[in-house]
């Protein structure tokens, strides 16, 4: 956080207003302000951690109450400046038509781009040095799905959205594709308010589920979400799950793809979520066949690059067991039984077996 108070007399409703202007000429769809009192999400997220529905995110449990503290992480904040930036790329291949094309990889719509870490910390860290400008040195810090920050919870207060049945933030005009970020300050902005719910008795996103991890409305066990196999876990995944998998072999859209506010979700005009290297259309046997050094060039700069070669190999080989059976799937897994990683042999070992081909 950045040192010294504020120097100048601010008309702190003037600079709110302010800051939602640079804000959108930043390329933000909304900007929103919220205080630090997350009393109200605090005994959910104890009860969440105390179910072991984290999994191996020993992150969520590892700060204690900072997370939903603000002002305990970051000393002195008074307020958070929430945000969001839409997503989705202007050209893909239809999300369904991948999904159930069992010989294509499915990748998460927000990952076929560039790493959203990159571009929503470098446009918040210019937000918060465009307010310096204007009221002199203050104390901030800037977060985009990085240290132990209640984003939801936040954006959901600052009124930004409402949290959905799949517990993710929906908003009457974007929908759920957009990325959030904060800037924890020690202005004392004036806040906005919160918007109400508008699921109502809709449960799509709970049908929908491939692992039925969304266990009840409001509830995700991250442990049987396929985000969390095939991005947080590092380790073997859960035989059982193997097969609901299918061909999603970075995250999974499919409670986004149903919901009925997502029709409202508008593409992404920012250059760097255009997909690259045709991640959205691309076969599993195409991705299989990448080797380290072919991985690490092509995913430079990419969420994707974040979970390495090796779980990325992983992935696809449930992938490929989950395929039609053809020569050119049981090739390629054949071409990585003898992998170095005991990790990757064991999928492909399983991926094999699907074929009737051990």
């Amino acid at each position: 956080m950045q040192n010294s108070a504020v120097q100048k007399i601010v008309d702190w409703s003037k600079l709110r207003r302010d800051i939602g202007g640079w804000g959108a000429e930043l390329g933000f769809q909304q900007l929103a302000v919220a205080d630090c009192d997350l009393s109200h999400a605090e005994p959910r997220l104890a009860e969440w951690l105390a179910r072991g529905w984290h999994g191996d995110m020993d992150y969520m449990a590892r700060h204690g109450v900072k997370r939903s503290r603000p002002a305990e992480l970051v000393p002195g904040t008074l307020r958070v400046i929430a945000v969001r930036m839409n997503y989705t790329p202007p050209v893909a291949r239809d999300s369904w038509s991948v999904i159930h094309d069992g010989a294509q990889a499915f990748i998460s719509r927000y990952a076929t781009g560039r790493d959203y870490h990159k571009v929503l910390r470098h446009r918040l860290q210019q937000l918060a040095e465009r307010i310096q400008l204007a009221v002199g040195e203050y104390r901030y810090r800037v977060f985009t799905d990085s240290a132990p920050v209640m984003e939801v919870a936040l954006a959901e207060k600052a009124g930004l959205g409402w949290r959905g049945k799949h517990t993710l933030l929906l908003n009457r005009e974007g929908g759920s594709a957009f990325f959030l970020g904060e800037i924890y300050t020690d202005l004392p902005l004036p806040v906005d308010q919160p918007q109400s719910e508008h699921c109502g008795t809709c449960r799509r996103c709970m049908d929908v589920c491939p692992t039925q991890a969304i266990v009840a409305p409001y509830q995700l066990e991250a442990r049987r979400c396929i985000s969390y196999l095939t991005i947080e876990l590092k380790g073997s995944i859960p035989e059982p799950l193997r097969p609901l998998i299918g061909n999603r072999v970075y995250g999974c859209d499919d409670c986004q793809l149903v919901c009925p506010w997502n029709r409202y979700a508008e593409v992404s005009a920012e250059p760097d979520f255009a997909v690259r290297n045709g991640l959205d259309d691309v076969t599993l046997v195409e991705l299989f066949s990448w080797n380290a050094e072919t991985f690490a060039v092509r995913l430079a700069g990419s969420a994707i690059h974040r979970i390495g070669h090796e779980r990325w190999l992983r992935n696809i080989a449930v992938g490929l067991g989950n395929a039609p059976t053809s020569a050119a799937v049981i090739a390629a897994l054949r071409a990585r039984a003898d992998d170095p990683s005991p990790l990757v042999r064991e999928h492909v070992g399983w991926a094999l077996a699907c074929h009737g081909a051990t």
